[in-house]
């Protein structure tokens, strides 16, 4: 059929001249501009809803029976591969959830294959019910190759993202992590955003305030997640920035940006999870969660609704989209409740969402198994020698900001040893792009690991092997478990697997069905709890102890790095 005859069936519908090919039947419809529940019906022709606040005859016909309609949520930022599933399965967990539209970001797998994961994530997303969007990868490696901090298995520069920015699936440029090197005026951070001036620019700046933040948006960057208090994020909106509030399963920032999110406001606010893995999403939910959580702390729904819609489609600039209007995509949600954000039926693009929609996807066959190369290690490659008092990196629940710590530590024969009375650990990253060998060593506080280890090949953001034990025997095992496994999590004991999950998509995601991931992830926490451990997610909070921009001290294959001043210690 051609555009121009697909518009005449629009406009011929829209007006009642025609039946409507689907009519959703006595809805209350939640008027995202007046905060209202009226009753109509909604008439959709094709993907496009064509009439509301009417009565239409269709082709086809849903009951509604009252059921209150909003317009499909749209996750504004987030990391398919850390929900630990491909893309074909993060559709089949969110979508009949009511998460329409998503926004990805695929560093993590461009880490290590380059742009082979712009290739599949897009060829996956040309074939998917929900939208997913793809935001080129800004920071790959997440620092300046040339600073020697961090070794990744690819790098990106503007020649490689070039030739993808015209695709219909991209928006634009991910996340700049890279913030102190925006702020520097270093050349490849300037020319990736100057390649795309005019394109949607993500940013991420935690805790960047004042005149540097001044200088930060002057670069043209309009939205950002890193924003963990209040204070913060008013003084980003005040100067122009969607902030994404986000909910995953390690950063929860949601309690604490709640109050920001007003009717006035809510125009430069919407929702993200950036991380959130599939156990959290099979208990709690996905945006719906947040929408949920926001109305729980005295949100207003009308801007917990908009936040999840109205104002993430505004953001990115999908237009098309974010209201149940005439001319909009006909994403759809049917509530049984308002402020408990109970989802009932979903439609997208017009088209109810059952199984029967995921199982007409072709297949799309996942690259790169076996895609760790580190090379073996022993005990004695972790132990480290020196000076009794150390900098050690605090972990603080719930967040991915680390603290800049210091503590005497004991001694024996002259090797620094963990001390579990202090709540300190040992740390190590060992590289597994290029079996060169290296490994970074130090101290963590807050994991409560007693005894064993645990280790994880997703390590943000170049997805080094990182593991933290109390004795180095059962950390070379659990390295080299991984190693054989060809990535994923584990979690051992003399020299025994106690949990594990294999993840061998690039060491990052696994082939199972989600509901088999999720149903994974129990066992592995309680085999984390007997070795002493007291964090709630402790596998995403390794994986994040690596993540060489996020403040205050974190720890690579190079060693430990003060990130403050960008300098290992």
């Amino acid at each position: 059929m051609s555009q121009t005859e697909e518009l005449r069936r629009r406009i011929a519908q829209g007006q009642g001249r025609e039946p409507a090919d689907l009519v959703i039947a006595g809805a209350r419809l939640f008027d995202l501009v007046t905060g209202e529940l009226v009753e109509t019906d909604i008439a959709v022709t094709g993907g496009v809803i064509t009439g509301t606040y009417g009565r239409y005859e269709g082709c086809a016909r849903v009951e509604a029976r009252g059921r209150i309609a909003v317009p499909g949520f749209i996750d504004t930022h987030c990391h398919v591969e850390s929900s630990l599933v491909t893309p074909y399965e993060f559709e089949r967990m969110v979508l009949p959830r009511g998460t329409t539209t998503a926004v990805c970001d695929p560093h993590e797998m461009a880490n290590v294959l380059g742009t082979r994961a712009f290739d599949w994530f897009l060829a996956c997303a040309e074939r998917m019910a929900m939208d997913l969007f793809v935001n080129l990868s800004s920071c790959v490696p997440s620092t300046a190759p040339e600073r020697g901090l961090e070794t990744s298995g690819a790098r990106l520069g503007v020649a490689e993202l070039l030739p993808y920015a015209a695709h219909p699936r991209v928006l634009g440029l991910a996340e700049m992590m890279n913030f102190p090197g925006v702020l520097a005026g270093e050349e490849e951070c300037l020319a990736k955003i100057a390649a795309f001036a005019g394109r949607q620019l993500d940013g991420h700046a935690p805790l960047l305030r004042g005149l540097p933040l001044n200088g930060y948006l002057a670069a043209g960057i309009r939205t950002e997640h890193e924003a963990t208090g209040a204070e913060e994020a008013l003084e980003k909106i005040r100067k122009g920035m969607t902030v994404l509030i986000r909910e995953g399963s390690v950063c929860k920032d949601l309690a604490a940006l709640a109050p920001l999110l007003t009717p006035e406001t809510s125009g430069f606010l919407a929702f993200c999870t950036d991380d959130r893995n599939p156990a959290e999403v099979a208990h709690e939910g996905h945006i719906d969660h947040l929408v949920r959580g926001a109305i729980a702390r005295g949100v207003a729904p009308l801007a917990a609704y908009r936040a999840a819609s109205l104002s993430a489609a505004a953001a990115f600039g999908l237009r098309d989209r974010g209201m149940i209007a005439p001319g909009r995509r006909a994403d759809i949600l049917l509530l049984d409740d308002l402020h408990g954000c109970r989802v009932a039926e979903v439609f997208s693009a017009g088209r109810r969402v059952e199984e029967a929609l995921f199982a007409a996807r072709p297949p799309m066959p996942a690259p790169a198994r076996g895609a760790l190369n580190a090379r073996p290690v022993a005990a004695e490659d972790f132990l480290l020698r020196g000076e009794a008092r150390r900098p050690v990196i605090g972990v603080i629940p719930g967040r991915i900001i680390t603290a800049r710590e210091e503590a005497l530590l004991p001694l024996a024969d002259g090797e620094v040893l963990p001390d579990p009375g202090q709540d300190i650990a040992r740390v190590a990253v060992v590289e597994r792009h290029h079996a060169s060998g290296r490994i970074g060593l130090g101290f963590v506080r807050g994991f409560g690991l007693a005894r064993g280890a645990i280790a994880g090949s997703v390590g943000h953001d170049c997805h080094n092997i990182c593991v933290v034990g109390a004795g180095r025997e059962d950390m070379a095992f659990a390295v080299n478990h991984l190693a054989r496994m060809g990535g994923g999590f584990a979690v051992v004991e003399g020299g025994r697997v106690l949990a594990e999950l294999p993840l061998p998509i690039a060491g990052l995601m696994s082939e199972r069905p989600w509901e088999e991931v999720a149903a994974a992830i129990a066992p592995m926490k309680a085999a984390a709890r007997a070795l002493g451990v007291t964090l709630a997610e402790p596998f995403l909070q390794i994986a994040f102890l690596p993540l060489a921009v996020i403040p205050h001290l974190k720890i690579t294959d190079r060693g430990v790095l003060d990130v403050d001043r960008m300098a290992l210690v």
